[in-house]
Formats: C-alpha cells, sequence, structure tokens
C-alpha cells in the first residue's frame, strides 16, 4: 500500500477499526470479572469463605457476595489504569498514538498470561494490575487516535467505534463465561485467558495503521504529517486542515507545562467538563450492572446459568443500542440524546429499587415474573446508556481539548473513569449488601443530578471543529465564557485569534 498515492478507502476504515480494538479489550476486561467470581472453581480456588457463604441456603440474598478481596480482584485493574494514564500522556505526545497501543498490548499480554496461569491471590492480583496499566494505555491512546483521523463531518460516529468495541468486549466476555462456566475446573482459566485476543489483535495492527498527522507535526514531522493526512484524506487538497495542525502545534509547543496551563481559566471548561463526563458516567451505575451482571441476576433469584444468559441478553442490547449512537449523534447532537437518556435510565433504576425493596428479602427470591421484570428494566437501563453516557462519555472530552493540554486533559479524563470505576467496583457488592434495594436508589439520584448538569452547564460540540470550540462554545456559553481572555499568559487568546484569522 506505500506505493500508492493514495490510500484505499476500505484501508481508512480499516484503521479505525483496528485502533478501536483497544476498546475490546477494555470490553472484554468489564465484562469477564463478574462472570469469573461467579464461578464456584474460581471462588473455591481464590475465595473459598466466599464460596461457603454462597452454599448457605439461607444466608442473606444481598450480602452473599460481600468480601473486600473479591471486589479488589475487579477493582485492582481500574487503580492502576488511574495511575498509567498520566504515564500514557507523556508517551502519547512524546512518541505518538501508535506506539503507545503498542505498550498498552504488551501490558496486556504479560497480564494475561499471569492470570491464566495464577496460583495464588497474589499473582491473580499482580495479574490485574498489568492489565489495568494496558488499560490505561489504551484508553488514553485509542479514542485520540479516532478522533485525530477521523474527518470532521464523522468525528462523533467514528469515535464511538470506541464505545462499540467496548460493547463488543463486553458481549464476548459474557458468551465465554456462559460456557466456561461448564467447564470445571479450569473454565476460568480459559475465560481469563481469551483476553489475550484482542491483545494481541491490537499488538499487530498497531504496526499496520499509520500515526496520525496530528502526532507527527506534534512530534516535528511536518512532510511526513502532511503525507499521511493526504493519504488519509485520499486527496492533495489539504491545506486548511493542515495549516490549522500545523498552527495548533506551534502553539502546543510553547506550552512548557502543559500541567500547568491546564490550572488556568480559559482550560476550566473543558477540564471540568471532561472530568465530570467521566464521574457521571460511572455513578449512571452502568459497571456495577457490568461488573456483576451475574451476580446481581443470582441475588435476584435466577440460577447461575440463567443469569449468565441473562448477562449475555444485556450484551446484545449494548451492542445494538450503540450502533444507534453511531448513526444518531451527529444528526441529533449530544445534549440531545444525553437528556433523552437520564429519563429513561431515572425511570428504570427507579422501578428496579421499588420492586427489590417490595418483592427481594434477605431471604428467599423474587417470582419468576418479577424476576424476568427486572431483566426487562435492565434491558431498558442498558439501551438507554448505551446511546448516550457510554460513548459521548469518551466522545466529548477528546473533542473539547486544543493540541496544547490535549493529551494531558484527557489523561485526566481518563484517569477520573478509572478512578470512579475503581471506587464503584470496590464499594458496589458493600453497598449492595448495606443499601440492598436502596443501591438502585442512589444511583437513579445521581441521574437526576446528571441530567441537570446537562441542561445547565453542557453546551453542544455537534458539527464544532476543534479548533472553534473556543469562539463558537466556550466563549457563547452563559457560565463558560468568563473563563475566557482570562488566564496569566496571552497563548489562549493568540491561538484563538490566529485561527479567526486562518478562516478569513
Amino acid at each position: 500500500m506505500g506505493d500508492k498515492e493514495f490510500y484505499s478507502k476500505p484501508f481508512v476504515v480499516l484503521c479505525w477499526l483496528i485502533a478501536a480494538v483497544g476498546g475490546l479489550m477494555f470490553g472484554y476486561d468489564i465484562g469477564i470479572s463478574g462472570g469469573v467470581t461467579a464461578m464456584d472453581d474460581f471462588l473455591l480456588k481464590f475465595f473459598p469463605s466466599v464460596y461457603a457463604r454462597k452454599k448457605l441456603a439461607r444466608e442473606n440474598n444481598y450480602c452473599k457476595f460481600d468480601d473486600q478481596r473479591v471486589q479488589l480482584f475487579t477493582s485492582s485493574l481500574y487503580l492502576a489504569a488511574l495511575v498509567a494514564t498520566f504515564f500514557a500522556s507523556k508517551v502519547c505526545s512524546k512518541f505518538g498514538r501508535k506506539r503507545t497501543m503498542l505498550v498498552a498490548s504488551c501490558f496486556m499480554l504479560i497480564g494475561v498470561a499471569m492470570n491464566a496461569a495464577a496460583i495464588n491471590l497474589v499473582m491473580l492480583i499482580v495479574g490485574r494490575i498489568l492489565l489495568g496499566c494496558g488499560v490505561g494505555f489504551g484508553n488514553e491512546s485509542v479514542p485520540l487516535f479516532l478522533s485525530e483521523i477521523a474527518p470532521v463531518n464523522y468525528r462523533g460516529a467514528v469515535n464511538i467505534l470506541f464505545q462499540l468495541y467496548v460493547t463488543i468486549g463486553i458481549l464476548c466476555a459474557n458468551i465465554v463465561n456462559y460456557f466456561a462456566a461448564e467447564l470445571h475446573p479450569w473454565g476460568w482459566r480459559l475465560a481469563l485467558g481469551l483476553a489475550g485476543i484482542p491483545a494481541v489483535m491490537l499488538m499487530v495492527g498497531s504496526f499496520v495503521i499509520p500515526e496520525t498527522p496530528t502526532s507527527l507535526i506534534e512530534q516535528g514531522y511536518l512532510d511526513k504529517g502532511r503525507e499521511i493526512l493526504e493519504k488519509i484524506r485520499r486527496t492533495k487538497k489539504v491545506d486548511d486542515e493542515y495549516n490549522q495542525i500545523v498552527h495548533a502545534s506551534q502553539f502546543a509547543i510553547q506550552i512548557k507545562n502543559p500541567y500547568k496551563k491546564l490550572t488556568q481559566p480559559s482550560s476550566r471548561p473543558p477540564l471540568v467538563i471532561g472530568i465530570l463526563m467521566q464521574v457521571f458516567q460511572q455513578f449512571t451505575g452502568i459497571n456495577a450492572i457490568m461488573f456483576y451482571a451475574p451476580v446481581l441476576f443470582q441475588t435476584v433469584g435466577f440460577k447461575n446459568d440463567a443469569s449468565l444468559l441473562s448477562a449475555v441478553i444485556i450484551g446484545l442490547v449494548n451492542v445494538f443500542s450503540t450502533l444507534v449512537s453511531i448513526k444518531t449523534v451527529d444528526k441529533f447532537g449530544r445534549r440531545a440524546l444525553l437528556l433523552q437518556a437520564c429519563c429513561q435510565m431515572f425511570i428504570t433504576q427507579t422501578i428496579i429499587g421499588v420492586i427489590l425493596t417490595i418483592k427481594l428479602k434477605a431471604t428467599g427470591s423474587l417470582g419468576r415474573g418479577e424476576a424476568i421484570l427486572v431483566v426487562l428494566l435492565v434491558c431498558l437501563y442498558v439501551m438507554s446508556f448505551a446511546w448516550s453516557w457510554g460513548p459521548l462519555g469518551w466522545l466529548i472530552p477528546s473533542e473539547t481539548f486544543p493540541l496544547e493540554t490535549r493529551t494531558t486533559g484527557f489523561a485526566f479524563a481518563v484517569s477520573a473513569n478509572m478512578l470512579f470505576t475503581f471506587v464503584i467496583a470496590q464499594a458496589f457488592l458493600s453497598m449492595m449488601c448495606h443499601l440492598r434495594a436502596g443501591i438502585f436508589f442512589f444511583f437513579a439520584a445521581w441521574i437526576l443530578v446528571m441530567g441537570l448538569f446537562v441542561i445547565f452547564f453542557l453546551p453542544e460540540t455537534k458539527g464544532v471543529p476543534i479548533d472553534d470550540v473556543i469562539e463558537r462554545v466556550w466563549k457563547q456559553h452563559w457560565f463558560w465564557k468568563k473563563y475566557m481572555d482570562c488566564d496569566d499568559d496571552d497563548i489562549g487568546q493568540h491561538y484563538a485569534n490566529s485561527s479567526k484569522q486562518d478562516q478569513v
């Protein structure tokens, strides 16, 4: 392909699909842990006291899985990813997006090998920590790669490929869990080991895809950056886009300390929104559902096989609903999808909480009809999340930071995601034990707060070029405009004025 003047259109699309495999790794790890921690063979080997409690006939429904070590198995990955994200930011800026993806795949492969071969809890947790490093590097580089390589009119849809792959990864994990649960006593090893497949795919893919023009120009390779830009746009008429990238890169070079730049007023709007989008994404309760879907369905009365099958159904709903977002995000905009989803998630979480409060006591189980209704409500909840807070939680931060703070600012957003994923993963089973059905009211209250945040503080970024966000979004917003033009230096203002001149 290097001999051709331009990459073919299928090759450019293939680059998007290959890069998005980083989401497949993340999704598989989200989905696999809950199913594995519900497998008797796994509990018997690593958490025998939890296995014994699970088998007690009259054990409290809400507390049978409440064990900090079980939760640490799941949540240690996200704590490691939180720390790794800041190292990934440096690697991403200095060495490029595709090399950061390569590092991510290496961490993942080593972590997968340790988990699949684990003979004790220490080995298991160390493997999860290495997986977390892979997730941190992958989640930092992949959304940035997709946003930078996509044409502006397809930026929303292309970036959402990352979340689509996350949902596919969760679905694959649920299917694997369903079948692996029947493979005694090594089914859990197979389930954990298959995470190596997307890691190998990303490793091979990182040698195939080109570096983004933005990253090449940022590193000083101007001619190579223009060459790649012409190839991925399949035209030599790229002067405007090339000049915008070069211009942004020139000002990015002037920012010697991007962390200091992020503390200045003009950086506050994208930083606050980037972090809050990630925090709110977790406080929808989605990862509590995805991590522990099999455990949750056992709690409401499903047998082990039925609970895993229900998780597979949820995974299918998740995938197909994310496709809705790809088709609608650039048509209806970000705010409309987020607000619609808040309404749907609030209603479903509240009804689930009411059903469990009335019908599910500390012992016993739901009737068949109530249990099926809970599954249907969870599906409606997952559906609305999948076309809103799931993909847009990654899209909005990736398109609102200027180049000079892009990797650093996005690192804060990703680390916020990992931190609160860790908090929810570590706390959910204990919260379910103490709050019981009230856990769903807890998340419903947060969803109400999120809706108010979108109404008053989240501007619309549909169809706005990244370089025009300051002028067309932040300076026009009733609240955020007061933070513009207040920096200690004049680089931000100079950047905005120069952007206007380029347009003229």
